[in-house]
């Protein structure tokens, strides 16, 4: 049986970052843990024994690690503002490969943009986000029917997409964080427009 201890995600989960977990569990892939939620990337000054929620984290986050591993093969998250991006490699960093899938979906950036950014050797696809979930955005982007996943419980579903995941290339342009915090765009209110 695996167990998160036995992973790459120990470490997150023993600092507390990982919350609204919708799996953290064993997957049907042998040596496989799984985790579908958010990693926080800053916390809030806690008094006392308060519990606040982080500042802000990478949400809906796909991911998994395998036993006596030392890094996250693959990973899709979403991202509040591009500049986020920064505090992902300082959290996570040692936990990247330059050999692995980073995808990171982000509210404030060009609807019509794709970037590659490498940062400290990793490599991450950063795509728009603005009213949809990465769930719904990743399936659509690894070409993943509903059908494929419709008889999987959620472990088996994610087991799927990861699979998926693992295989994607892009052919982005390259661009620096820099550039990309230049043409960032103001971050959009996910709640703007829809109904009450």
């Amino acid at each position: 049986m695996t167990t998160i201890d036995d992973t790459a995600l120990a470490r997150l989960e023993a600092e507390g970052r990982l919350f609204n977990a919708v799996l953290k569990a064993e997957m049907p892939q042998p040596g496989r843990f799984g985790f579908r939620g958010d990693i926080a990337l800053r916390f809030q000054q806690q008094m006392a024994d308060e519990k606040r929620p982080p500042d802000y984290s990478i949400e809906q986050v796909v991911t998994f690690a395998r036993a006596g591993e030392a890094i996250i093969p693959a990973l899709a998250g979403y991202l509040h503002s591009f500049a986020y991006l920064e505090d992902v490699v300082k959290v996570m960093g040692d936990l990247l490969s330059p050999t692995g899938v980073y995808l990171m979906f982000c509210n404030n950036i060009d609807l019509r943009a794709q970037y590659r950014v490498v940062m400290n050797g990793i490599p991450f696809s950063v795509l728009p986000c603005d009213e949809s979930t990465v769930w719904k955005e990743l399936t659509e982007l690894l070409g993943i029917e509903k059908s494929e996943l419709k008889k999987l419980d959620t472990a088996g579903k994610t087991d799927v997409v990861l699979d998926a995941l693992l295989d994607f290339g892009d052919a982005f342009d390259e661009i620096t964080f820099q550039r990309g915090v230049e043409v960032m765009e103001p971050v959009r209110n996910r709640n703007e427009n829809r109904p009450v």
